[in-house]
């Protein structure tokens, strides 16, 4: 049956489940049960009132990329420098958005990152500790993603805000900026199916950065 409708066009109509008894023979139940295992799948849709159809292809957001990742694809060389990787324990807003209590351990780990040798941005990580046992004394790696895909924790998906602020002293030190100088905060709460792993808090040069979005329209 699954070869019927791969290739079909997409909102063509299924083949009725009294074509399909007829041409493989079988009882109408076992039609109906395939027909809803195609629709799982999301090969097929039932619009209620009209029928059974050819799905459109369903889409698909992008993978998240880590800093590295996205650098490399803007043809830009990453590096990273720790500033502050310490236990601590967590505040009202990191608890809130890693949905454990306040108070409880979670790892900051903070690092100034550059792109061809300038600076870029600042990052915050908030990470559970009690998801990720020995993090800290396994030596930081070059990539949290790839370290967090090692542990079967890589985000699959994320919530993201971004706003226009300005930078304070400490950031345009780091950042080589002017006091008071243009920056693009940019939030996320990464999360790997539905376990938050992540809260990071990344200021960016907004001369140097432009914040590349994916958006799509039903159609």
């Amino acid at each position: 049956m699954r070869s019927l409708v791969t290739g079909a066009a997409p909102g063509s109509p299924a083949p009725s489940e009294r074509e399909l008894v007829h041409r493989f023979g079988v009882a109408r139940m076992t039609v109906r049960q395939a027909m809803d295992a195609l629709v799982v799948e999301g090969l097929l849709e039932r619009i209620p009132g009209r029928g059974t159809f050819v799905a459109r292809p369903r889409r698909m957001a992008s993978r998240l990329t880590s800093y590295t990742e996205e650098m490399s694809r803007r043809g830009l060389l990453a590096e990273s420098q720790t500033l502050l990787a310490r236990r601590e324990q967590a505040g009202p807003g990191v608890a809130r958005a890693l949905n454990v209590s306040e108070g409880d351990a979670v790892i900051h780990w903070r690092r100034l990152r550059r792109a061809d040798g300038q600076p870029m941005c600042i990052e915050d990580a908030y990470l559970n500790e009690v998801l990720i046992p020995g993090f800290l004394q396994s030596g930081m790696p070059t990539s949290l993603y790839d370290a967090l895909e090692a542990r079967g924790l890589r985000p699959t998906w994320a919530e993201d805000s971004i706003n226009a602020d300005v930078a304070n002293d400490e950031e345009a030190e780091h950042l080589e900026l002017a006091a008071g100088a243009s920056v693009l905060r940019h939030s996320r709460r990464g999360l790997a199916g539905e376990k938050v792993v992540e809260v990071s808090r990344t200021v960016y040069r907004a001369d140097r950065f432009t914040m590349w979005l994916q958006v799509g329209a039903e159609g």
